[in-house]
């Protein structure tokens, strides 16, 4: 996976969410050839801090929009075993920042020889339910760490704006806003076309397979995960990959991951 990095500054879209969320969408292909797009998100807590979840490049473009959003970033959640290539730019140019990270990452970060980021809150699936978070950063946020995923997955509910913010939970592609400034269509090519009925969350199983016999790999515990998810209060899914779901969230989420849930028939 090649960095979430637009080829020039000027591919990338940053948009304001909410009044508290700013996302930078990028163009970016998943082994190279399937389009499935690439997102960061910043969201401003009530205490004036700001947490980077699944960063992008520190482009000079995004370096100015953090000082325009008061510079001062606290927290740096790198979500799981890939939204991670940036992180040790981030914690350099941001050192007072706490990581939040899943454990199985320190591993992968040492075999292919990134940067030395020590994490302050490191995920397993024995501490998940233990670790006690800062108050600041739970004030705003609920957190669940899918263990059960393939990905070791965190994912946040930003509770103010009933905003669920992931990387590989929900896949929402095409991702038209993270390809809009880049000249490319992310539905063009045999590929995509494919790939399409295995990442949209609009209908069809494609998704809810994809979720079943790829991504859930201890389905016990990526089931538990899943209903407590199902049990937050949430409007809206902020994905890594494909445009955000605005408004419905919690519905799609359901149809998804009725499997897990015991709601569908597989």
């Amino acid at each position: 996976m090649s960095k979430m990095a637009p080829t020039t500054a000027s591919t990338m879209v940053i948009r304001q969410v909410t009044d508290a969320i700013t996302t930078f969408s990028v163009p970016f292909s998943r082994f190279g050839l399937i389009k499935v797009g690439g997102r960061g998100t910043i969201t401003k807590l009530q205490s004036g801090g700001l947490v980077v979840f699944s960063p992008v490049s520190l482009t000079e473009e995004v370096t100015e929009k953090v000082n325009s959003l008061g510079g001062q970033v606290s927290y740096i959640v790198a979500p799981d075993i890939e939204h991670h290539l940036n992180l040790g730019p981030w914690k350099a140019a941001y050192p007072t920042a706490r990581v939040i990270a899943p454990f199985d990452l320190r591993e992968k970060r040492a075999k292919s020889k990134r940067e030395d980021v020590a994490f302050d809150f490191a995920y397993t699936a024995a501490n998940k339910k233990t670790i006690e978070l800062p108050e600041d950063f739970a004030n705003d946020f609920d957190l669940e760490f899918f263990d059960g995923h393939m990905a070791k997955e965190i994912v946040l509910l930003h509770k103010p704006s009933r905003s669920i913010i992931s990387a590989d939970l929900i896949w929402n592609c095409p991702g038209n806003e993270q390809y809009s400034k880049s000249g490319d269509d992310p539905k063009t090519g045999i590929l995509n076309r494919i790939g399409l009925h295995a990442f949209t969350s609009l209908s069809g199983n494609g998704q809810p397979r994809f979720v079943w016999y790829a991504l859930a790999k201890d389905k016990k515990s990526f089931g538990e995960s899943a209903k407590r998810v199902a049990a937050w209060d949430f409007d809206r899914i902020i994905p890594c990959h494909g445009d955000v779901i605005e408004t419905g969230a919690k519905d799609i989420f359901k149809r998804i991951y009725g499997w897990h849930l015991g709601e569908a028939k597989k």
